[in-house]
């Protein structure tokens, strides 16, 4: 045998791997309470917007649509083929930076979806589609470089 050590496995792309975009991935089950969507990536240098869609069926129950070009964070659903009314305003300002990583969670509850970005609590967005099992799948698109996506 020989006196060499091999080294452990490593991924050489592990802190470097990104996700096509636009990207989407299924939630087995569908939404349940206390579960939570993670998101992470970096904006791009001249990015002007990207967007995290909930998707039941042919609706968005939840769109999360960071505008950077606005400077702000627009929420809304699509039901039915016509999008709600937009929430725009934000508690805080601009948490997404060109050039700059992230990593945003919806944390899907009873009433509401709450959201953070890199651990800091952003905004709460109420259901406009109650029933949480038929939201399915999530999309992600825009101007990121996509790192990783957890359901």
């Amino acid at each position: 045998m020989s006196s060499q050590r091999s080294q452990p496995a490593q991924d050489p792309g592990a802190k470097s791997k990104s996700y096509p975009v636009p990207y989407f991935t299924s939630i087995p089950g569908g939404l349940q309470p206390s579960q939570v969507i993670s998101v992470s990536g970096t904006v791009l240098p001249n990015a002007k917007r990207f967007h995290i869609n909930l998707h039941s069926g042919t609706d968005i129950a939840f769109h999360l649509n960071p505008r950077l070009n606005e400077k702000t964070v627009v929420r809304n659903s699509k039901i039915k083929g016509s999008w709600g009314s937009e929430e725009k305003k934000l508690p805080v300002n601009m948490p997404f930076i060109p050039g700059h990583s992230f990593k945003v969670e919806i944390i899907c509850e009873a009433h509401c979806y709450r959201v953070t970005v890199d651990g800091q609590h952003l905004l709460e967005y109420a259901h406009r589609i109650k029933d949480l099992a038929a939201i399915s799948a999530v999309e992600v698109a825009g101007d990121i470089k996509l790192t990783d996506v957890q359901v």
